[in-house]
């Protein structure tokens, strides 16, 4: 829905809502909220509503800890899943210093600067993703187990997919909340599942990745079952990718579209931009230590790199006519901060067109089996999360986009995550223990 705050007060006096939910993302992508009874709603849009940001982990410390969640009206959906009497309403917020000024950790906020860069250049840019999930089974208390829901493969059907009335609960709820899912589908690996969505803005598009995460894992806890979004929760399966397909808009027209002239060049100068940074913003992309052993396989990339089609490739152009051609980069994963990470793809692409870069040639091959003549010509994406540190934290790019307080906080603590993974004798366990019940 996108409505003012005034349509948004008396939608809800008028529409049995017993509780709104204040939503937003902490700097490593995970959801929080406060609910608040109607009656504060008209608080919440004029004063913010408190929260202790000391307890979110990287955002603040106690000598400072208050800040202030603002509900976008424009965000207002219900929850179907909540059962009734009484509605349950969410939005999605900004977040405040106490005078008022935005903080600096919101990555909502530094994806509206970079968007409203992005128009100021007289381009629209419109984000389309593709997000990849495992269902398991949950043990007799509730909690996930190792085992699959099912041990179906690529586009299979019942009875070796056992999670198509899961998928199809899970579109029709999004429906219901104003989301349109395009397609959805068994993926490779044993009960390993993609749903993707219609193009929207890219603010809109972030918005959507959140809650999509949030209806997949509520459908799956009310069918008994356990969702999980890690990049590669089984050793030797496909990981789970989150397909970025980016577009611009200029004049109303898409400027991805295979004409001549200056469209072009600016089509290709953005791509070049977004393949010449994504190693210094892989950090941010792929978050986790479990992030990298996705790279490499099952369509996964591990080069710098562009094709048409190629699904070996860090971006491929996908087979597409008219406006719904597009670039798609390969290598981001459904951990991410979403505001962050399209905050960073979009910058790195308006670079690429301020700078003119030129397109390298297209890499025509299967990279997974290629020579080492043409893979010892590439650039490598980062190996680890060691790795990817090293090269945001001397990132003068990344800085100018995420902020030098942000990037030195983010980094800071994925050291200390880098540093307990290499201190562990099981990395298995690692995962288990620190990413797969979150994530």
């Amino acid at each position: 829905m996108n409505a003012t705050a005034s349509e948004v007060l008396q939608f809800v006096a008028e529409n049995d809502v017993k509780f709104v939910r204040l939503g937003f993302c902490d700097l490593f992508g995970l959801q929080k909220n406060i609910s608040i009874m109607p009656d504060r709603l008209t608080e919440a849009f004029e004063h913010g509503i408190s929260f202790d940001a000391s307890a979110i982990r990287g955002f603040r410390d106690v000598k400072e800890s208050d800040l202030l969640l603002f509900p976008d009206p424009a965000t207002l959906t219900v929850l179907p899943w909540r059962p009734g009497p009484g509605r349950v309403v969410r939005f999605y917020c900004d977040i405040r210093n106490p005078d008022g000024s935005p903080f600096a950790y919101d990555g909502r906020y530094l994806l509206k600067k970079v968007v409203d860069r992005c128009e100021s250049l007289g381009y629209v840019c419109k984000i389309g993703a593709e997000c990849e999930f495992y269902l398991f089974k949950t043990d007799e208390n509730g909690d996930p187990t190792e085992n699959t829901l099912d041990r179906g493969g690529y586009l299979d059907i019942s009875p070796l997919d056992k999670g198509e009335n899961i998928r199809r609960e899970i579109c029709l709820c999004l429906e219901e909340m104003g989301i349109k899912p395009e397609s959805s589908h068994h993926e490779q690996g044993p009960g390993q599942h993609e749903v993707d969505f219609r193009y929207s803005d890219a603010l809109t598009a972030a918005d959507n990745f959140l809650t999509f995460k949030s209806v997949v894992k509520a459908i799956a806890a009310r069918n008994g079952l356990f969702a999980s979004f890690m990049p590669k929760p089984l050793p030797h399966a496909a990981g789970s990718g989150l397909h970025v397909n980016i577009s611009l808009a200029q004049n109303g027209l898409n400027i991805f579209k295979n004409v001549a002239g200056e469209r072009r060049g600016a089509a290709e100068s953005f791509i070049a931009g977004i393949l010449a940074r994504t190693p210094e913003m892989t950090l941010f992309l792929n978050p986790l230590c479990n992030s990298y052993e996705r790279f490499g396989s099952f369509e996964a990339p591990l080069y710098v790199s562009w094709s048409h089609q190629n699904r070996s490739q860090l971006v491929r152009i996908p087979a597409a006519i008219g406006e719904r051609v597009r670039m798609e980069l390969r290598s981001p994963d459904p951990a991410t901060n979403p505001y962050l990470a399209f905050a960073l793809i979009i910058a790195a692409g308006l670079e690429g067109i301020e700078k003119q870069m030129p397109l390298p040639p297209a890499v025509d091959a299967d990279l997974y089996t290629a020579a080492k003549s043409i893979t010892g010509e590439l650039v490598e994406l980062p190996g680890s999360l060691r790795q990817a540190v090293r090269l945001a934290e001397k990132s003068d790019f990344v800085k100018s986009v995420v902020g030098e307080e942000l990037l030195a906080k983010y980094v800071a603590l994925k050291k200390e995550e880098a540093a307990a993974f290499a201190a562990t004798g099981d990395k298995t366990a690692f995962y288990r223990e620190r990413y797969f019940p979150y994530i």
